[in-house]
């Protein structure tokens, strides 16, 4: 889903480690370093600081220029912090049949920086399928794929933003807040009406959360989908579903009083059966990745609290709760009219 962000083209590339300059001395590991074989006599002057060995089969293209070439391979041409490439073509492709918009839409997540992610232009995202192999792309289709992959990916951070409003002051502040199951932690987060939004943050304390960064790994199933496949082969009648997709790790900043973190979450997404009207449906599973024992009770904290609150009848006991409260009052208003009266 987010595999396809990418940030504007820079003007100019920057590369990863600064190379020294000047009359700087050969490394070590310089064969210059080793005596014995006479060194090889080239026809043209060795530049100036350069080591002066030359691999046999690279000999006329190493004297030629100090300077290196350009790095042109994968990991030069890709943005550290989704792994894609950090230069997505806004322009026309030459076998394209049909003009594409241009328009990037912005999403609801913040950066590191503070700005927020963008989303690609239908022409950047067509150029993108095409760069990845797939010729065969319905370019009449583009405009909606791009549609659902900017709501699956609001969809992926409403549910980190709904994580992130429980553990962001800890453990301790999380358990408070689940210990009455979803419905009682939506509404005391202020969410109930709405408990996909992305942007609801009450907490003026502490800053809300950051995408940093993220990576696609549609190749590598999280374990717990795998146990799900085989729960499913067991008793396909209640765990049978087809698996994930496609995989993604988001690495979010979470800070609060004792400074920031990073947290990887994990995100599975699934396809379910269309609606009768032909619209898909996805289902995304979203949760912090066992990195530590912080994210693992994490986890137990809010499923474990929400299966217990309603196994326990919770429910029926608050609803008992808000029947005697209001009984109660009622009681006390007939009181007070008894003495007007």
């Amino acid at each position: 889903m987010g595999w396809f962000w990418a940030d504007t083209a820079p003007s100019t590339h920057v590369a990863p480690h600064r190379m020294p300059r000047g009359n700087a001395e050969p490394p070590p590991a310089c064969p210059m370093h080793k005596k014995g074989v006479p060194p090889v006599v080239a026809e043209k002057k060795t530049p100036q600081g350069a080591c002066p060995y030359v691999p046999p089969e690279n000999a006329s293209a190493g004297t030629s220029s100090s300077t290196p070439p350009p790095k042109t391979g994968l990991l030069a041409r890709l943005n550290p912090l989704n792994n894609m490439f950090s230069e997505l073509s806004n322009e026309r492709a030459d076998t394209q049949s049909q003009s594409l918009p241009l328009d990037r839409e912005r999403s609801t997540i913040p950066k590191g920086d503070g700005s927020l992610w963008e989303y690609p232009s239908p022409q950047q995202m067509y150029n993108a399928m095409l760069r990845k192999g797939y010729t065969d792309t319905d370019i009449t289709a583009v405009e909606s794929m791009v549609g659902v992959h900017n709501f699956l990916n609001e969809g992926a951070w409403a549910e980190i933003m709904g994580w992130e409003r429980r553990f962001s002051r800890g453990l301790s502040e999380g358990y408070q807040i689940c210990k009455k199951g979803e419905a009682y932690a939506n509404f005391t987060l202020g969410t109930a009406e709405d408990p996909f939004d992305t942007t609801t943050w009450t907490d003026k304390d502490i800053p809300p959360p950051k995408l940093l960064r993220f990576t696609g790994r549609p190749t590598e199933p999280t374990p717990k989908s795998q146990i799900l496949q085989w729960l499913g082969y067991v008793m396909p009648d209640k765990f049978g579903t087809a698996p994930p997709f496609d995989r993604h790790d988001w690495f979010v900043e979470r800070c609060n009083e004792k400074g920031c973190q990073e947290i990887r979450y994990v995100i599975d997404y699934y396809e379910g059966d269309a609606e009768p009207t032909g619209e898909p449906v996805f289902f995304l599973d979203v949760r912090p990745a066992v990195d530590g024992p912080t994210s693992v009770a994490e986890r137990l904290i809010r499923s474990g609290t929400d299966v217990w609150w309603r196994a326990s009848g919770g429910i029926a006991r608050e609803l008992n709760k808000l029947e005697e409260e209001k009984r109660k009052q009622e009681q006390e208003w007939s009181a007070k009219s008894q003495q007007y009266n």
